[in-house]
């Protein structure tokens, strides 16, 4: 039983882990999106203000509708996003 809860342990570690110092482009304030390289506030905004439009991104990519980010810029910024509803 111990080796099963130490085991459970480390998967909810390593994934706390990978997703510390992500952003979830779902549930974000402006604020929180201008933390993001390259996102300042007038894109943040756009980003919850086509979110609040179009409803909540379905895959990452789906963040290049925005106007303003583009290719470069999700590839910029893709290791610091993550999905994810409210």
């Amino acid at each position: 039983m111990k080796t099963i809860l130490t085991t459970i342990l480390m998967l909810l570690l390593s994934t706390a882990i990978a997703f510390a110092g992500t952003i979830n482009i779902n549930t974000a304030t402006s604020t929180e999106l201008e933390q993001l390289p390259g996102i300042g506030a007038s894109k943040a905004e756009a980003i919850v203000k086509y979110r609040e439009t179009h409803g909540l991104f379905k895959r990452i990519n789906d963040i290049t509708n925005v106007k303003g980010i583009g290719v470069k810029l999700l590839e910029k910024i893709r290791e610091d996003i993550v999905l994810g509803g409210k």
